[in-house]
């Protein structure tokens, strides 16, 4: 039956959807106004009793939520049953963390009359959690540095910090080729512990040349805390002349020492060595690497013959001076695990360029920055210290010390000791039967006497010279190349 509607009706209508007066300007639209019309003519339905509110909040809670399960479909909300059964709430208890007045008095002396404000209190971490709140177990990702930059302004972007390296500790060993000290450091830009070879036998005797300088480390011999005793500075090794129960001197923070001179004493030898587990621990030859720390060790321990500023006065010798830099780089920087992938890559017939960039890796990542700190540390190649020769026949290695500020005075090559040997029988001819075997005899006592498990040898075989082939050809290393292999050279493996 159609119902009649009535002018107040109509009145009602026009007044709750008439647009508002053209004098009064609204600065915010509401968001609901156009559900305000049928909100109002259902709460005018339903009594006096019920407002616009009941039907967002307590009627119809899901109304509010476009996700809830009666927001569009009212008749779908079944509501919660009354005096349905809950588990009791988590409460977190709030602890003070300022302790009791009697404590913070006596912490500044237990003066009654001092107030609260007169002493600073200690300085919390905005960002620490609080004591009394939960562990949160949500992994929260770390965001990344570009959105890190872009955030926050450039004036207040925290730069990387400045390369820190200190000596911890340094030991004597009795190597094949003389007496070393090995010295183990410890940086601010990795986790690795590098370490320095010293060659300088003069620092075991108590009264050393007073005209060839001490290869020390500056940090080592620095005072390290007003309570070290001489026992800590003894045991970690800062101690001067040979150490034993009855000889316990400990030595001094250093002194700068007058510089020495090129023309009348040689600049020590230096050599910066990358890490190689595979060439100097199971001696593969698939590198030369044992065998050039082993030769490094051998060429910086031999003596030095200075001469005598009088005419009639003979030559005099000192023992030889240099140190072995040995950088924790395996396979170039690409570690030890690329390195085993990239063998197997090179028996597929890739040189070691080529498959250390299918590994998506560069042909070298080695970086030299520690190595030039751990030498300034030493006090060689500094300006106001001695310049070094340096053992190595890759030019971007001395380029790059060059930049770390490292003052190279002379490079000396390392020629690879199956060449040497290739060499020598090549201009020496052939040799008696008796003589080539007092040279196998004497090559057998150096493999014995070397620092590595290849020793005094030589590594040969067709993977090595592959590999020396490609360091000459793609890597530009300063090596010549020597003819192809010969039945007399097969013979000499």
């Amino acid at each position: 039956m159609p119902v009649a509607i009535s002018p107040n009706d109509l009145s009602l209508l026009d007044l709750l959807t008439a647009s508002p007066p053209s004098n009064k300007k609204l600065s915010h639209r509401r968001r609901d106004a156009e559900l305000d019309p049928l909100l109002l003519a259902a709460a005018i339905a339903s009594g006096p009793h019920i407002t616009r509110n009941h039907y967002h909040h307590d009627f119809f809670p899901p109304v509010m939520d476009p996700k809830a399960q009666g927001a569009y479909d009212w008749t779908r909300w079944t509501g919660e049953e009354v005096g349905a059964a809950q588990g009791p709430r988590k409460k977190y208890t709030y602890v003070s963390r300022q302790a009791p007045r009697s404590k913070r008095l006596q912490a500044i002396g237990g003066k009654e009359e001092s107030k609260e404000n007169e002493f600073q209190r200690e300085a919390v971490d905005p960002l620490r959690a609080a004591d009394n709140l939960p562990a949160s177990t949500k992994k929260q990702r770390a965001p990344s540095t570009s959105v890190i930059n872009a955030a926050v302004p450039p004036a207040t972007r925290t730069e990387s910090p400045e390369l820190e390296i200190k000596c911890m500790a340094r030991t004597r060993i009795p190597t094949p080729h003389g007496p070393a000290f090995l010295h183990l450091y410890h940086n601010n830009k990795d986790s690795k512990e590098h370490l320095a070879i010293v060659m300088d036998p003069a620092q075991l005797s108590d009264a050393p040349n007073p005209a060839v300088p001490p290869i020390r480390s500056r940090s080592l011999d620095a005072i390290w805390s007003e309570s070290e005793t001489e026992a800590d500075r003894i045991t970690r090794g800062a101690y001067v002349g040979r150490l034993s129960p009855h000889s316990q001197t400990p030595s001094q923070p250093f002194a700068e020492h007058a510089v020495v001179s090129a023309d009348s004493i040689p600049s020590p030898l230096i050599r910066i060595h990358s890490e190689c587990f595979t060439g100097e621990t199971i001696g593969s030859m698939r590198c030369d690497c044992g065998e050039q720390l082993d030769e490094a060790i051998r060429l910086i321990s031999q003596p030095i013959s200075i001469p005598s500023t009088t005419p009639d006065a003979p030559p005099t010798t000192i023992p030889g001076r240099g140190a072995v830099v040995y950088l924790r780089q395996e396979g170039r920087g690409i570690g030890l695990l690329s390195k085993i992938r990239a063998y197997n890559l090179q028996d597929l017939g890739h040189d070691t360029v080529t498959a250390n960039l299918m590994l998506g890796h560069k042909a070298d990542e080695r970086g030299y920055e520690i190595a030039g700190a751990i030498l300034r540390d030493l006090g060689l190649g500094t300006e106001c210290g001695e310049g070094v020769r340096l053992l190595t026949n890759n030019p971007d290695k001395v380029l790059a010390l060059e930049k770390e500020g490292l003052r190279i005075v002379e490079r000396v090559p390392m020629i690879p000791r199956s060449w040497q040997r290739r060499h020598r029988h090549a201009t020496e001819g052939a040799v008696p039967v008796n003589v080539a075997m007092d040279v196998e005899d004497e090559l057998e006592k150096e493999r014995r006497s070397g620092a590595t498990l290849i020793g005094g040898g030589a590594a040969h075989g067709e993977d090595l010279e592959k590999y020396l082939r490609t360091k000459v050809l793609r890597m530009g290393h300063m090596l010549p190349l020597f003819p192809e292999r010969t039945d007399r050279d097969a013979l000499d493996d």
